[in-house]
């Protein structure tokens, strides 16, 4: 794990291990959220296998967990959305880590902006 975190956004690379408790003290922390059940984080891993991303709603919390996220129409869709976006509060470094992704998957994973 990186540490200090990355109190301003984008990519570190960590290693999970079974008793982490990513939702809860790892939230806690402010490194995966603003406090204990409050997360706030998305996590690719480095196989690309799998894709996790939390929030915090207004009325509870948002997780999306993907196998093969590049079969995902709708991830993928999510992604190029995030990676183009537009905004004072966007994270270049990782929009620039998702472009480069996005760009570089397999050709058999297909979405709407590739028809």
């Amino acid at each position: 794990m990186t540490w200090p975190p990355n109190r301003t956004g984008g990519v570190d690379r960590v290693r999970l291990l079974n008793r982490w408790d990513i939702m809860g003290r790892g939230a806690a922390s402010a490194f995966l959220g603003i406090h204990a059940g409050h997360p706030g984080f998305a996590m690719m891993a480095l196989d690309s296998s799998v894709y996790v991303n939390a929030s915090t709603g207004e009325i509870g919390v948002d997780v999306i967990a993907v196998g093969n996220p590049e079969r995902s129409e709708n991830i993928l869709q999510y992604l190029e959305w995030f990676a183009l976006r537009d905004s004072p509060y966007s994270d270049r470094q990782l929009q620039e880590w998702i472009a480069v992704w996005l760009a570089g998957r397999t050709p058999s994973a297909v979405s709407r902006s590739d028809r």
